[in-house]
């Protein structure tokens, strides 16, 4: 996976490609998708949700720039896998997700790998965890109609939001990164995710 799916496709950030290389996957998929869990491509963990493929979470890690003593902020824990590889990233991470069962499960699966900097919380992914941050990075795993207000409030100086954000036909996964006076903005390329349902981004189906 790391040398055909993430270096050719040109993943360069040997800290990443160490972090990928060393959290199971298959421990974060479904039984019936294990033999499935390392090919190029999304997997349904349940409750409608995926995991992502592993170019995207490295593509998503990279993008981060982190060095190693960041808090990092995810949205959309899922199944725990991208948590778990940012949790060898970063000195901490909060992670969120609105579905209790996904959130429960995920919390399990990174007590059982022993990874013990990263958090699992329910709420609303899409206005952060106001009183949590600042955040040296923010990392989004489902696509919104734009970057959330909230989020971008809670990036420290220099900080980094990944996110892709809808539109018409596909999704842009994005940088925004937080200078001294402003908030750049740099496009990484097309994908694909689930959407991010909360107060500042899209409604709950009905």
């Amino acid at each position: 996976m790391v040398e055909r799916q993430l270096r050719r496709r040109g993943i360069r950030d040997e800290r990443v490609l160490e972090a990928m290389a060393e959290v199971p996957r298959e421990r974060f998929v479904p039984w019936a998708q294990r033999r499935r869990a390392y090919a190029d491509s999304a997997l349904p963990i349940g409750s409608r949700q995926t995991i992502s493929q592993p170019w995207i979470v490295a593509a998503i890690c990279e993008a981060l720039e982190l060095e190693g003593d960041e808090r990092v902020l995810e949205v959309g824990t899922g199944s725990g896998y991208s948590a778990a590889v940012l949790a060898g990233l970063a000195a901490e991470v909060v992670s969120i997700e609105r579905i209790e069962g996904l959130a429960s499960d995920a919390r399990g699966r990174l007590a059982e790998l022993g990874i013990e900097n990263a958090e699992v919380i329910v709420g609303d992914g899409s206005v952060g965890v106001p009183g949590r941050p600042p955040f040296e990075g923010i990392a989004v795993h489902a696509t919104a109609p734009r970057a959330p207000g909230s989020l971008l409030g809670q990036l420290a100086a220099a900080g980094r939001l990944v996110i892709p954000i809808a539109e018409p036909g596909v999704d842009t996964l994005t940088v925004f990164t937080r200078a001294e006076n402003a908030i750049t903005e740099r496009v990484i390329g097309p994908c694909r995710f689930v959407p991010l349902i909360g107060a500042e981004a899209f409604p709950e189906p009905g």
